[in-house]
């Protein structure tokens, strides 16, 4: 009979064996780096194709809610202030930015995709279902009826967002771009003005074409500091909600913390006062596209650059 601590010497050898040849083995190349315009996508969502396998077509999945509200605008734009003074409404919850574009679904095998299309599934729509189940369970835990998310990067993604949610509902959030520019150049340290251009005319494209492309209720910011009922009155007819004077008042509710990533963490927000909008001066430091969107936005009409934030020359 063959003695058994034979065996297990030849498994200690073979086992030596393969893990000498793993560390002999020359390192993987590694993946290129993607070109400066391809690291951030203007939808904020990284490429990540599927195998591009045959399946059954993709459906969209039932949503827990089928009527999210959007609120879309720029950075800088004065929108954590409107989602408190929705928040405070008893059937609507605004939580904190939610990023749901930085939420993403892995399907780290190939097989991982065959198995979901046989599902009539793919990546996008996977995701769809988790942000959706995220929604979902904020506004479960909130009691109320609607859900608002204003994150502003979400209006770089618009056109993701009707395909996930086609009966979404849109509350667009303007500001004269001058005012966005002075309060980003002021928030940061050592502002590099061309980028911060950049940055504020990116939002207001993208918000622009959310505008001409969605349904939804256009509000100004410097008419919601300036008559914070008839705004909030607009909105809730919108939304189909009846007005609530709790609205004005959003400093006797409980938002959750204020810091950075979430939403605006300033004195002001957190002083539970509604405070007048910061002015823009004129439009004559932006590039001239910016100049044609704040005319676009009733900021000033063609050929002048000194009108008031939010109220038209005339």
């Amino acid at each position: 009979m063959q003695d058994p601590r034979w065996d297990a010497v030849r498994k200690g050898l073979r086992r030596r064996g393969r893990l000498l040849g793993e560390a002999l083995k020359p390192p993987a190349a590694k993946p290129l780096a993607p070109a400066p315009d391809q690291a951030r996508p203007l939808d904020g969502i990284p490429a990540q194709p599927d195998s591009g396998l045959d399946g059954p077509p993709v459906e969209r999945a039932r949503r827990l809610v089928e009527s999210p509200v959007f609120l879309l605008s720029s950075v800088r734009s004065g929108s954590t202030l409107l989602r408190v003074l929705l928040n405070s409404h008893s059937r609507i919850r605004a939580p904190h930015e939610m990023h749901l574009r930085t939420l993403h679904v892995r399907q780290d095998r190939d097989f991982t995709v065959t198995a979901m299309r046989e599902l009539g599934l793919d990546r996008e729509e996977l995701e769809h279902m988790l942000w959706d189940r995220v929604l979902g369970h904020a506004l479960e835990r909130s009691g109320k009826d609607l859900i608002v998310d204003k994150t502003p990067a979400n209006t770089l993604m618009w056109p993701r967002l009707r395909r996930a949610w086609p009966q979404a509902r849109y509350i667009f959030l303007i500001r004269h771009p001058a005012a966005v520019v002075e309060s980003l150049t002021a928030r940061r340290q050592d502002p590099d003005r061309d980028a911060i251009h950049a940055e504020v005319l990116q939002y207001a494209e993208r918000l622009e074409e959310a505008q001409e492309a969605l349904d939804g209720v256009t509000v100004a910011y410097e008419d919601l500091t300036a008559d914070p009922e008839r705004e909030t009155r607009r909105m809730c007819t919108y939304l189909g909600v009846e007005w609530e004077e709790a609205m004005l008042d959003y400093g006797s509710k409980d938002h959750g913390d204020f810091r950075p990533h979430i939403g605006d963490w300033s004195e002001k927000i957190r002083s539970g006062r509604i405070q007048a909008a910061r002015t823009a001066t004129d439009c004559s430091g932006l590039p001239e596209r910016l100049v044609e969107i704040a005319e676009a936005w009733g900021y000033a009409e063609p050929g002048t650059q000194d009108a008031e934030p939010g109220v038209p020359s005339t």
